[in-house]
């Protein structure tokens, strides 16, 4: 597993769910290659639905933009290895 090397850019998520996203991360990159982004994302985003509810979102790649809104307190992007994380919750409508 690749805990602690990842390093967070930017976040409003607590610390405990900020720890369970780069365990996903780290996870998702242990069972997937490092080129199935989208592999990596969905199982990113799967789990975070079965422990915090459904709603979350994941972009994984290695450059990427974008703009969104998201639920207060669900947002995390971070960098691990030579990918970068963003997962978010959009808001309840």
């Amino acid at each position: 597993m690749l805990e602690g090397k990842a390093v967070v850019e930017d976040t409003d998520m607590p610390a405990k769910m900020q720890a369970q996203a780069m365990s996903a991360a780290s996870r998702a990159l242990d069972r997937f290659d490092v080129l199935d982004c989208r592999s990596i994302a969905a199982h990113i985003k799967k789990e975070f639905d079965a422990i915090h509810g459904s709603g979350w979102q994941c972009v994984v790649g290695s450059s990427f933009g974008c703009f969104f809104t998201h639920s207060k307190g669900s947002f995390i992007y971070f960098r691990l290895e030579s990918l970068r994380f963003l997962v978010f919750k959009g808001p309840a409508a």
